[in-house]
């Protein structure tokens, strides 16, 4: 009885191996284009690329797409809330994730009203768009504001900061499908 039970197990983590397998395959086949497997997200950018603000960083970074979408500038820590007529409806200042996604084009995947955040902080209003090494990454308002506690500066969290009032907006704005740009 024991060796049937052995070759059972044996036999279902094969499968599960094998089905594991052909979905990560299936997962590299299908990055969308734009994101080249040689981008390394959450990687300190090579040299020559500036962290250093851009000479008016409220104005839209040029070549972060068409129509609605969000788009997020790792330089500027910035978002901009865009309209569908290229318009910007809201700009702000966002304090950035401790891993950062590769630039790229992205969707809104899943939102919650309010959760605890990996950081331990309760946060709400979370818009989630990317992962990253099993990071997921998204942005959220702490729920206590700028007296919240501060996130543990070594944890390796996704949770993009913004203000309560512009976490309103964004909540407002980037439903499930939205798209969301990254730049530089």
């Amino acid at each position: 009885m024991a060796a049937s039970s052995s070759g059972i197990v044996a036999g279902l983590t094969a499968a599960a191996l094998a089905t594991v397998g052909y979905l990560a395959h299936q997962a590299a086949e299908t990055v969308p284009a734009g994101l080249g497997r040689s981008a390394q997200a959450g990687a300190t950018p090579a040299a020559g690329a500036s962290k250093a603000p851009r000479k008016d960083p409220a104005a839209l970074p040029d070549g972060s797409g068409k129509g609605a979408r969000v788009v997020y500038s790792l330089r500027d820590d910035r978002v901009w809330l865009v309209a569908g007529d290229g318009t910007v409806s809201r700009t702000f200042k966002v304090e950035p994730s401790a891993v950062d996604p590769a630039p790229g084009s992205y969707s809104v995947t899943s939102r919650s009203n309010a959760v605890t955040g990996s950081d331990g902080v309760p946060v709400e209003h979370v818009v989630r768009f990317a992962a990253v090494n099993g990071v997921v990454i998204g942005f959220s308002a702490a729920v206590g504001g700028p007296t919240a506690p501060a996130p543990d500066p070594k944890a390796r969290t996704g949770g993009i900061r913004e203000s309560r009032a512009d976490g309103n907006a964004m909540w407002t704005f980037a439903t499930i499908g939205r798209t969301v740009v990254v730049v530089r």
